[in-house]
């Protein structure tokens, strides 16, 4: 029988943008794709570079067409295990593509929708992470309940700096291919690395996520909690939060049994 996702996911604005009069530059999305061989979740968060004009805009493209590339190529038939790098980077291209046509239509650089991508691809076998720039996704092993950080965040030479989608003449991708089944995951912006990442180690705190995942895991219903975003949204702009961190905050949390 094949397991139903369920996931709740929501973002947040930092207190250093409320101050500057700025909106939320990040963007979160997910859903499930329907194909032949069963669901496949498609996860996806982008963080706008808070020096791009156009940093939100730009975010939000990222996420739309990656799910529009992703969908049309799962729905043609297509397995995960088949993605390699020629594949990512034809659905990079296609972003690029996008920003670059917004960007001339308002007269704009394509720099000024600078932003990363972090999506994360799982069917009843196997899973897949697409990554440029900083953030991440971390995995819960199905079968052995071990979670791990499959790429790591980048981060430049000099502090804030990172690799963007419209990097040129081309974007870095990490292309993470895991041949196991997941039954839990996180897919975050930088805003919270800090908080749930353990950078001595490269690691997933195990306790961390488990607490942060069990509201999602114990749900009864299918695809995406109202309820459990607005409470996730909620949390994210917490005093305790934002007292950690004054940057914007995504979050996707999934789960299935």
């Amino acid at each position: 029988m094949t397991s139903i996702w369920r996931w709740a996911g929501a973002c947040s604005v930092g207190t250093s943008h409320i101050k500057a009069g700025l909106e939320c530059q990040d963007r979160a999305a997910c859903l499930t794709v329907e194909t032949g061989s069963g669901p496949v979740i498609v996860a996806v968060v982008s963080d706008g570079a808070g020096s791009a004009q156009e940093a939100a805009r730009g975010a939000s493209i990222v996420c739309s067409e990656f799910h529009r590339r992703a969908g049309e190529y799962l729905r043609g038939g297509a397995s995960l295990a088949d993605v390699d790098g020629e594949h990512a980077a034809d659905w990079i291209d296609s972003i690029r593509d996008r920003i670059n046509f917004t960007a001339i239509t308002a007269n704009l650089k394509p720099r000024d929708y600078a932003a990363t991508l972090v999506a994360l691809l799982a069917d009843e076998q196997r899973t897949l992470v697409l990554h440029v720039g900083d953030g991440a996704a971390v995995v819960r092993n199905r079968e052995t309940q071990e979670w791990s950080v499959p790429s790591w965040p980048f981060h430049g030479e000099y502090a804030s700096t990172t690799r963007f989608v419209i990097d040129d003449p081309r974007a870095q991708i990490e292309i993470i291919q895991i041949e196991s089944s997941i039954d839990r995951f996180a897919v975050f912006s930088d805003g919270i690395e800090n908080l749930v990442l353990d950078h001595r180690t490269r690691s997933a705190p195990a306790q961390l996520f488990e607490r942060l995942l069990e509201p999602v895991a114990s749900w009864g219903g299918a695809g995406r909690s109202r309820k459990l975003s607005k409470h996730l949204r909620d949390y994210l702009g917490s005093e305790k939060v934002c007292a950690a961190t004054d940057d914007d905050k995504s979050l996707i949390l999934g789960a299935r049994s």
